[in-house]
């Protein structure tokens, strides 16, 4: 199955229900409010979440940030930013708050420093010499009830398809990025097609459809051709229920409530050699969980 495809069933079969038929979830926020459009590589576009065939046991949850990015952006193609948090939160009490939250950090090096490019050759491998540029995950678990935070693992973001002269096997090199860590967790992280389709030049002309409804005739994806950053996270059934039981309707665990969010520190300081500085607590800057709350509930 594609990694397009395979994000896309969320479209069909969306659930935060583990275990049986549930909620049907629906997330997309392409547009955003006007201060996180200036600030796009924290700005959430998809969130998704369902039981996978292949993994009927977890919830597989997909959160994708920075909208609309242009594939051909070499030679400093588009990443997740090394000074924010990227994390998707688990509400299994049913009150709306996070109980549980899985953090994402990033660092990003270069092999090279004497070039711009991004790779200086053909790339086979992650660790390949000629894959200049290369960005690490960490992925922590904190139990927010407990106070607790826990190193789940690390892994390498997938490096974006520059072309087929510099990755003849994209397919595969993608695919060497899928990280199992201890406890049953699996982890992709990595740009991919955006899989959300949305006519949005005609949406936002004043709701201008070409032909009601959208999807019949001569429905244009506006978002076709166009890459999203995404994680990827396959998580044990029992490892975010809320008493780390299977889940079952008689236990009341059963159902869970799902969003993701990125944060950045509160103060920045842009210094004199033009390095940047961050300190204090962190501060939520984009929020999705509900669609369409941006761009119809909230006012400018």
């Amino acid at each position: 199955m594609s990694p397009k495809y395979a994000v896309s069933c969320a479209l069909v079969a969306l659930t935060l229900l583990v275990g049986g038929a549930g909620s049907r979830v629906l997330a997309s926020s392409h547009s955003e409010a006007p201060g996180t459009s200036k600030d796009r590589l924290a700005d959430d576009t998809d969130l998704y979440a369902w039981v996978a065939a292949d993994a009927p046991d977890a919830v597989t949850i997909v959160g994708n940030w920075v909208p609309l990015i242009e594939p051909n952006s070499g030679p400093n193609f588009v990443s997740f930013d090394d000074d924010a948090s990227y994390y998707i939160n688990v509400d299994n009490v049913g009150d709306s708050h996070k109980h549980l939250r899985f953090e994402f950090t990033f660092h990003t090096t270069r092999q090279n420093q004497g070039t711009f490019l991004y790779n200086t050759g053909p790339v086979r491998s992650l660790t390949d010499p000629n894959l200049n540029v290369r960005q690490t995950w960490t992925l922590t678990r904190i139990d927010v009830d407990h106070g607790t935070e826990t190193v789940l693992g690390t892994g390498q973001v997938a490096p974006s398809f520059v072309g087929t002269t510099s990755m003849p096997d994209y397919a595969s090199l993608a695919q060497s990025a899928i990280q199992t860590l201890p406890g049953g967790y699996k982890v992709f992280v990595g740009p991919r097609d955006d899989p959300f389709f949305v006519d949005l030049a005609a949406v936002f002309d004043l709701l201008s459809i070409r032909r009601p409804p959208g999807n019949q005739g001569r429905g244009v994806d506006g978002l076709g051709g166009f890459n999203v950053m995404s994680v990827v996270l396959q998580v044990p059934q029992r490892q975010i229920t809320r008493d780390g039981m299977a889940p079952q309707a008689s236990r009341n665990n059963h159902i869970i409530g799902i969003w993701d969010t990125a944060e950045r520190a509160q103060t920045r300081v842009l210094n004199g050699d033009g390095t940047l500085g961050f300190s204090g607590p962190e501060v939520q800057v984009s929020r999705l969980g509900m669609p369409l709350v941006n761009e119809i509930v909230i006012p400018v």
